[in-house]
């Protein structure tokens, strides 16, 4: 290794460093490859979902149920699937066609009731799982420069406990240590920025995708209540979804 870069930046910084320094720079480093992880976790996430999303009105133009299940996509983390399976089956069980005949409380709720309670519940599962993930960008993005203006103080600290015991002041035995220290709030906005970057873009991501749900989920509803789907300038009349 070159003796001018062993000397100086990140490597002297390491090298030179103590137990403390050594930790700020680990939990940047932690913070990093979490933020990192998770934006392209999510973002392969909101790919799917878009995909799904495009066979929504494929779902419509099917011949029969099942066949329109199978153009929603596979089972596994498909939102619009699980919204279509959860409407199937609570009006099924609130028609008592599940094959249960013994009255249940819920039996005084009507058609309508009954199935929106089941949509929410399954659009209220996705939000969860899309924020999932978003609560660490955002600890990230709020705390990684003070991590990094931390390991700033501490090292200027000692950098200048060092100059005052070695009697020596001077420009280059001032600037040397206290630019190496620097190097850590450099590091910690290095951390921050694509967190906060990254969270503003997936949020915005999940609102986009939520809509589409929503819109699938009032289809949903009409479907299961009236039998026909809500069409613009339709004569269909249709019971509105009543706000949570």
């Amino acid at each position: 290794m070159d003796s001018n870069f062993a000397s100086s930046g990140l490597v002297h910084v390491w090298t030179q460093g103590d137990a403390v320094t050594r930790t700020v720079a680990i939990v940047l480093l932690i913070m990093s490859l979490s933020t990192w992880i998770i934006i392209l976790w999510k973002l392969l996430d909101l790919r799917a979902h878009r995909k799904q999303a495009a066979g929504v009105e494929g779902f419509w133009h099917s011949a029969d149920f099942a066949e329109g299940l199978d153009k929603l996509g596979p089972v596994d983390g498909n939102p619009f699937r699980a919204l279509a399976t959860e409407g199937r089956e609570a009006a099924r069980h609130i028609l008592h066609q599940d094959g249960r005949h013994a009255p249940q409380l819920h039996d005084n709720l009507d058609l309508s009731d009954w199935v929106e309670r089941s949509l929410r519940h399954s659009l209220d599962d996705h939000a969860a799982r899309s924020q999932s993930g978003l609560t660490v960008l955002a600890s990230v993005a709020s705390t990684a420069p003070f991590v990094g203006l931390f390991g700033t103080v501490w090292g200027i600290y000692h950098a200048l406990l060092g100059i005052g015991a070695s009697g020596q002041v001077s420009i280059d035995k001032v600037a040397g240590p206290i630019g190496e220290a620097l190097i850590m709030t450099a590091l910690g906005l290095l951390v921050a920025i694509p967190s906060v970057l990254g969270y503003n873009a997936l949020v915005r991501a999940n609102k986009a995708i939520t809509h589409k749900l929503n819109r699938f989920a009032h289809d949903m509803h009409a479907y299961f209540v009236t039998g026909a789907r809500v069409t613009a300038g339709g004569d269909v009349k249709v019971l509105p979804m009543k706000k949570a």
